[in-house]
């Protein structure tokens, strides 16, 4: 009885390890990684997400499941364009691709919640506005909550935001029922704003283990920012038709799958963008390939739903499109194409507190929108990267980027062109005061944090 017990969890461990190969010699361009398993749920996704996380770029790829047992093969390539040829990365990807869990400090930030305990995590969803992140970070830090880490995403009029804090004073985690209600309220009458259209959502709770990125999609699937909405406050500019990611359902009906098809411009992490968006409205990826050529991304994928059908009507096909369109703009911003109209600014401080509640409202007083967000803070320095546009989601004046960075230092906050080339086009009238003091505003500020008027940014 003991040599077959034994032997079943043999069998079972073989079955649901994934067993990974790294090749060089295959391809003159690319390393080929190869992973084959006994197929789950989300398998793919995770394999992607292990390489994306890495900062590696895939070239090409191929799905592939028979039956109980799935294989994938990725092209990839580093930053630069290269083949892989450092030997611990090589080992790192085997082991993590393999269901090594490997800790943040082993060389790449900790994407998933395992990093973040005894911090405290906030979700926050609502339409957005301008100032609306420098409300934000201002309440927070009233309430003395320290942000650790913060990611914030926009698109089609929305926000939803991952925020990690922990007490100002004491440095743990915030438990205190009371206390969590407090902060609820005042974030949520912050969202709600003057104009909100829709309702706003704030909860505060443990981190949980769901990889960020993937966290920022479920928060605006669940807000359907898929849906376009028109806004009576701030309206987003729409993307051009030349610009718009193509997508296309059909059904297989001799195979009795559904075929996605994706056109869009290449860009990092697109394609955990759209299997993870597949993976969350609950489909199954059997078979795809996907490439790149020049700058321009493909791919197919053959998919079912969970219960083992294709789609299966016209306002399911329709929905799936409209997602899988969201889930590739949510990270570029439907506010261009790629977010080439914003400007990366790089942020590079010693923590303290109220830092991001300064820096937000510096933005906003020089007339600048964030519209991405990715903030952290490792041994007490501040690193944090912020898109801005206008707040007409157009590129920024050159008179409001010099502003912003001569106030907060030019050793502190400069420019990010690898991220979104810009250059200095767009010239404000002489006579527009920009970044000027504004009395009005501040005074309308000091009555919003007393309490005695609403959010008026």
């Amino acid at each position: 009885m003991e040599l077959r017990d034994e032997y079943q969890k043999l069998v079972h461990v073989m079955m649901n390890t994934p067993r990974v190969a790294i090749d060089n010699a295959v391809s003159p361009t690319a390393t080929v990684v190869k992973v084959n398993s006994a197929r789950k749920r989300g398998m793919l996704l995770e394999a992607v997400q292990v390489l994306t996380d890495l900062d590696l770029s895939i070239q090409k790829g191929y799905i592939s499941s028979d039956g109980c047992w799935f294989m994938d093969v990725f092209h990839v390539t580093d930053e630069s364009g290269h083949k892989l040829l450092d030997p611990a990365l090589l080992s790192r990807i085997e082991r993590t691709l393999g269901g090594e869990t490997l800790l943040a400090t082993d060389g790449a930030d900790c994407q998933d919640g395992s990093g973040l305990a005894g911090l405290t995590a906030m979700e926050l969803t609502g339409t957005d506005r301008p100032g609306l992140l420098s409300e934000v970070f201002a309440v927070l830090r009233d309430l003395e909550c320290n942000v650790v880490e913060a990611k914030v995403w926009t698109h089609n009029t929305r926000i939803a935001s991952l925020i990690f804090v922990k007490d100002l004073h004491s440095g743990s985690p915030i438990e205190d029922g009371q206390r969590v209600h407090r902060i609820e309220s005042r974030l949520r009458h912050v969202l709600r704003g003057d104009h909100d259209v829709r309702s706003a959502k704030t909860t505060v709770s443990s981190p949980t283990l769901t990889h960020s990125d993937r966290r920022l999609h479920q928060l605006m699937f669940a807000d359907r920012d898929y849906e376009r909405v028109s806004s009576t406050g701030y309206q987003a500019s729409s993307s051009s038709s030349q610009s718009k990611p193509s997508v296309s359902v059909q059904n297989c009906e001799e195979r009795g799958y559904s075929v996605v098809n994706v056109q869009c411009c290449d860009r990092p992490k697109l394609l955990f963008d759209v299997v993870c968006t597949i993976t969350d409205m609950d489909y199954v990826v059997f078979h795809g390939t996907l490439g790149v050529d020049a700058d321009r991304a493909y791919q197919e994928f053959y998919i079912r739903h969970i219960d083992g059908g294709p789609i299966s009507s016209e306002a399911e096909r329709l929905r799936v499109i409209q997602c899988v369109q969201a889930g590739i703009e949510r990270r570029a911003s439907e506010i261009s194409a790629q977010i080439k109209q914003g400007v990366w600014l790089a942020l590079s401080m010693p923590d303290r507190r109220g830092l991001l509640a300064e820096v937000t409202r510096i933005f906003r007083e020089n007339g600048l929108s964030v519209r991405r967000a990715e903030i952290t803070t490792r041994d007490g320095e501040a690193k944090n990267e912020f898109c801005v546009t206008d707040t007409g989601g157009q590129p920024p004046d050159c008179c409001a980027i010099h502003s912003v960075i001569e106030k907060i230092g030019e050793e502190h906050l400069t420019l990010n062109e690898q991220k979104a080339p810009w250059s200095c086009a767009r010239q404000p009238p002489a006579a527009e005061a920009v970044g000027a003091f504004n009395l009005g505003n501040l005074v309308k500020r000091n009555l919003y944090y007393l309490g005695l008027v609403r959010s008026c940014s």
